[in-house]
């Protein structure tokens, strides 16, 4: 969650790790264009970071979070989406997957339905929607996850 006040803005802080996250994104995105053909669906490997800002957003960064919310692991990802994505070749629910496992079922998920899959946390970090948002409360995402 984002607090204004946190001490991790500045340079070496949040908001500069969101600059170097929509970077890597940019990045990603324009050599599966060119490497791609422009396919809609096409896959892109997402950088470590980017995964991490997300999780960081969607649970605290915890990658075996069970809170009750019907959402598991550090990407909130529902049973059901986790089961029709294949992460069932990886253990029975997310949070008892690693980090490594669940960045690749995120992977699927996103080669599937897009950055939309986590809306609140995705347009807070500037990957749909425009530019990432620095400072000011966190909007979570602990609705509209994947499912």
């Amino acid at each position: 969650m984002l607090h204004s006040h946190d001490g991790r803005n500045g340079p070496n802080g949040r908001t500069g790790r969101r600059l170097a996250l929509v970077a890597g994104v940019v990045a990603a995105a324009v050599l599966a264009w060119g490497g791609g053909g422009g396919r809609a669906g096409a896959s892109v490997l997402v950088a470590d970071m980017v995964w991490d800002e997300l999780a960081d957003c969607e649970s605290g960064g915890d990658w075996r979070a069970d809170t009750g919310n019907g959402f598991y692991g550090g990407l909130q990802i529902r049973p059901s989406t986790w089961s029709e994505v294949g992460g069932l070749r990886f253990a029975d629910r997310p949070d008892r997957a690693s980090r490594r496992e669940q960045t690749a079922v995120g992977e699927e998920i996103l080669r599937q339905q897009g950055w939309e899959a986590w809306p609140s946390c995705a347009r807070e970090l500037g990957l749909i929607g425009g530019s990432p948002r620095v400072g000011g409360a966190g909007g979570g995402g602990w609705r509209g996850e994947p499912g």
